[in-house]
């Protein structure tokens, strides 16, 4: 089997990166919820201190998957957190330890920062993404459900007057 390279991304990497997102998507049905353009990817992957990082994997060369993550910050634990926000491997790429791989340098990665945990949400069912994860070691929280604001409901919450009749900031 050909060794897998995992490397970050580099701003350069951004239509690598949409394709991939998009494969995602597909794989999630989801596809109509992509917005984000090269553009976009390329200045958050190249800015002088980037809020999100993401990870290609090669076999062969070629691109085979991608992690898309990000560091914050946990009270209770009072240490940054690794967010996984997304992991994908080609269908094709599956079953050869890519995804392996990518959450092996993730570890690392957040080892390398003192992290005191690393999360992800994963869709209920995806089991065999479920399967593989406890494979690894980790748990599912099931008493805890993800809660979301879209950018709509963020806009109209940030102008929302508040009891005070003031603009709430």
């Amino acid at each position: 089997m050909t060794a897998i390279v995992v490397r970050p991304a580099l701003a350069a990497d951004a239509p690598l990166l949409l394709s991939l997102i998009r494969g995602l998507a597909d794989y999630e049905k989801l596809a109509h919820e992509v917005i984000a353009t090269e553009e976009q990817l390329a200045r958050e992957l190249g800015a002088s201190h980037p809020v999100v990082h993401a990870l290609i994997a090669e076999q062969a060369g070629r691109a085979a998957g991608f992690a898309l993550y990000f560091f914050s910050f946990s009270t209770f634990v009072g240490r940054q957190g690794l967010y996984l926000e997304d992991l994908y491997v080609l269908p094709e790429a599956r079953g050869r330890g890519i995804g392996r791989a990518l959450l092996v340098e993730l570890a690392r990665r957040a080892a390398g920062r003192g992290c005191g945990r690393m999360e992800w949400s994963v869709l209920d069912w995806n089991t065999d993404a479920r399967r593989f994860y406890t494979t690894l070691g980790a748990r599912p929280l099931d008493e805890w459900t993800v809660w979301r604001l879209d950018r709509a409901g963020i806009e109209a919450l940030g102008y929302d007057n508040g009891p005070t009749g003031r603009r709430t900031t």
